[in-house]
């Protein structure tokens, strides 16, 4: 039998603080191409660079998320899912679970309702049972915007709009695309927004499918 050499002695595995350190490190290093992806999220370049309705209320917005989604189906029919919208109407078609921890009360509908299919501009739609949004823009089947400026004394928040835009896809079906626009109003708002702005991938993204699998499922017959 040859002669071999005597192995190395192995390094010592990492304790679980050093690789709960060193994930954390590399989670940091990471941050802004991660924040990058929740904020624009199924946006092409183009729906990023885009003026959308909404866009001029506030003008100076200090962090801006696009978000976007195509579905097989057409505008009238994702409409319908988009403007009955709201905590006290269609819910959100995301995490109804996650929303009611903190009191919202929602239930997401799974049909369409013809009371909800209405709003016009300075209609509230509300997130929570003490907070709502007034709708700035309802034009059928094209765009609702609605848009919080931080003034009622219950809820105080940034000046925020939640546009909803709908735009004929390329080859069939309807481009969704959801943009939230913050502009702070002191210091700490950006403390609070960018958060936020991760619990409003995770709900948003959820919102999305729900919308797209109501909508092509209404489509299909």
């Amino acid at each position: 039998m040859p002669w071999l050499p005597p192995r190395p002695p192995l390094p010592p595995r990492p304790s679980a603080r050093q690789a709960a350190l060193t994930a954390a490190v590399v989670a940091l290093a990471n941050l802004p191409l991660l924040r990058t992806a929740w904020l624009h999220f199924g946006a092409t370049e183009a729906e990023l660079d885009a003026t959308l309705p909404g866009d001029d209320i506030v003008e100076q917005a200090n962090l801006v998320a696009t978000r976007a989604v195509t579905i097989a189906a057409p505008r009238e029919e994702v409409w319908r899912w988009v403007v009955q919208i709201g905590a006290d109407r269609g819910g959100f078609y995301s995490y109804d679970g996650l929303e009611n921890l903190v009191g919202c009360g929602v239930v997401s509908a799974d049909q369409v309702e013809e009371r909800w299919q209405h709003l016009a501009p300075g209609d509230r739609v509300y997130l929570h049972p003490s907070t709502y949004l007034a709708v700035a823009e309802a034009t059928e089947n094209r765009a609702l915007v609605l848009h919080g400026d931080g003034s009622a004394p219950d809820a105080p928040m940034p000046d925020f709009t939640w546009a909803f835009v709908l735009h004929r896809a390329q080859r069939g079906g309807t481009r969704l695309v959801i943009r939230e626009r913050y502009g702070y109003r002191s210091g700490w708002d950006g403390l609070i927004v960018e958060p936020v702005s991760f619990v409003s991938f995770v709900m948003t993204e959820k919102m999305m499918r729900g919308i797209r699998a109501r909508a092509e499922r209404a489509a299909q017959g």
